[in-house]
């Protein structure tokens, strides 16, 4: 696997998770920024497409998952829906640019349960179902990933693909969406836990339609309606990869940092 990063091999933690992310549909809505900065973990600040604060929901297909090397018995292929955003923080000379999670989704309490007590992540366990149809998509046939999952009723995530998957454009709001590479979660007692997600440059398809059917104020809470209500910025459908996430590092003050979980 060719992987997308600016950390020194020698310096990583070890993997805590490697899986396949596989048809990732990702919905881009620009977003007030006061909605996101008391979520903003500390060291970090919000990172901007052109002057934007932008949201994603993401959902897409967790296959072949292990954790830290191990298969877990009926938790190797999972669904995944989540909101998130995206910060940096400066590193030497270089910028960590991150995703932060608002609320993750899995169908597997017991993926929920670890995620939550190791790393704080704000993860949740529902009914969860998907619809793939993606075989003659690599050749520009249409395509349609439907995930959906269930709250107080069946909520929607989809999107139908257009043409041939392609690099994503240096410089474009897919290249922003798809190129944060680190991600950084609050702790209860102030800090922030740092890891390092790896995986190679995706393709991705642009889309006919899109649709994200949900009780948001539910889901998420009021302060998202406006913005995810809206019509998207970007919508697009990325292929996915083999991906790797790096063990957590806590951060101790500005360029340090400590070994995780």
């Amino acid at each position: 696997m060719r992987e997308v990063t600016t950390r020194d091999p020698d310096s990583r933690p070890a993997p805590f998770l490697t899986a396949d992310w596989l048809y990732l549909v990702m919905l881009n809505y620009e977003i007030d920024p006061g909605v996101l900065r008391p979520l903003v973990p500390a060291g970090t600040e919000l990172d901007f497409w052109r002057d934007r604060a932008l949201v994603s929901v993401v959902g897409f297909r967790f296959i072949n998952t292990r954790v830290r090397n191990f298969r877990l018995p009926f938790h190797r292929h999972f669904d995944e829906i989540n909101l998130r955003f995206y910060v940096r923080r400066r590193q030497g000379d270089e910028w960590r640019r991150a995703v932060v999670f608002v609320r993750e989704v899995v169908p597997r309490h017991a993926i929920a349960t670890v995620a939550r007590v190791l790393y704080n992540e704000p993860y949740l366990a529902l009914p969860m179902r998907h619809a793939i149809d993606m075989d003659g998509a690599p050749a520009g046939e249409p395509g349609l990933a439907r995930y959906q999952w269930k709250q107080s009723r069946w909520y929607t995530l989809e999107a139908r693909t257009l043409g041939v998957p392609a690099p994503v454009r240096e410089g474009s709001e897919e290249q922003f969406i798809t190129e944060h590479y680190w991600g950084y979660t609050a702790q209860q007692d102030g800090g922030c836990i740092e890891y390092e997600v790896a995986h190679p440059r995706w393709r991705v398809w642009q889309t006919s339609a899109s649709r994200l059917d949900c009780d948001v104020e539910r889901m998420y809470g009021r302060q998202y309606v406006r913005a995810l209500g809206a019509t998207p910025t970007s919508a697009f459908v990325a292929e996915g990869s083999p991906v790797i996430v790096y063990r957590g590092v806590r951060l101790r003050g500005e360029g340090t940092a400590s070994r995780g979980q």
